[in-house]
């Protein structure tokens, strides 16, 4: 569909299906595929013929992270999430513009997600794992921080503080199981079954109406946000009112 170099994307219909495409790497970050990543999902924000975005990594992983090698030859003394040394999208843009882009995002991770890669799986909506699925955070093994690029703000929601606190503050993997366990992911399959996984996922996703489905992502985003139960109430009564008044609101009997 496009002529990016690191990522593959193939519209079916009002589905997407993005491949981080470095396998040599094992789809490792640089600054191409932070760039190509976040020009992909800047377009989304208003496409609304796409409904639903499939992200997934080519060859034996999801994403391994931050491509080690490159950032040395780059020779800079940026920290883990940047991009390069001039101006430009940073890895946290590409998480702040998949969390506000109108589409479902379903991740498909198998091997390894590490850091940045991590955090590209956590962004998403929906996270189904293959059996060979192993997540860390990387960044306190470097040296860094074990939080960034969103870690502390999605990880302490998906799996509560104490999973949260263990897998940040030791770099520990946390594998496919475990996971489903955890909530972190809501389906465990066999590698080879990911895409059929998927497609069934996004049956599923595309049954609800455009704006129904839209409308959902938005309100669990800014919902996440508030503390306060009236306040919740009050923006999901005025979510509902706004779709009622849409063409695919359709009452029926049950």
């Amino acid at each position: 569909m496009s002529d990016y170099a690191t990522i593959n994307v193939v519209r079916e219909g009002p589905v997407d299906w993005v491949t981080l495409n470095r396998p040599e790497r094992l789809n490792a970050i640089d600054a191409t595929l932070v760039r190509e990543l976040w020009s992909y999902f800047d377009k989304l924000q208003s496409d609304y013929s796409c409904r639903v975005v499939v992200l997934r990594g080519a060859g034996k992983g999801f994403c391994s992270g931050l491509d080690l090698t490159w950032f040395r030859e780059a020779g800079s003394a940026m920290p883990a999430g940047a991009t390069d040394a001039g101006p430009g999208p940073s890895l946290g843009d590409i998480m702040l513009k998949m969390r506000s882009c109108p589409q479902a995002i379903v991740a498909l991770v198998h091997g390894a997600a590490c850091g940045g890669g991590f955090n590209l799986a956590l962004a998403a909506d929906i996270r189904i794992a293959g059996r060979s699925a192993r997540m860390n955070v990387a960044f306190i093994k470097l040296g860094l921080s074990g939080c960034e690029l969103g870690t502390s703000y999605f990880l302490p929601r998906m799996v509560g503080t104490s999973v949260a606190a263990e897998l940040m503050m030791t770099g520990r993997f946390i594998h496919a199981d475990r996971a489903l366990a955890t909530g972190l992911v809501s389906e465990v399959v066999d590698d080879d079954q990911l895409e059929h996984a998927a497609r069934a996922m996004v049956t599923d996703l595309l049954a609800a109406s455009p704006v129904g489905l839209r409308k959902t992502k938005e309100t669990m985003t800014r919902a996440s946000e508030i503390e306060d139960l009236s306040a919740v109430i009050a923006l999901e009564e005025r979510t509902q009112l706004a779709c009622m008044q849409g063409a695919t609101f359709a009452p029926k009997n049950r």
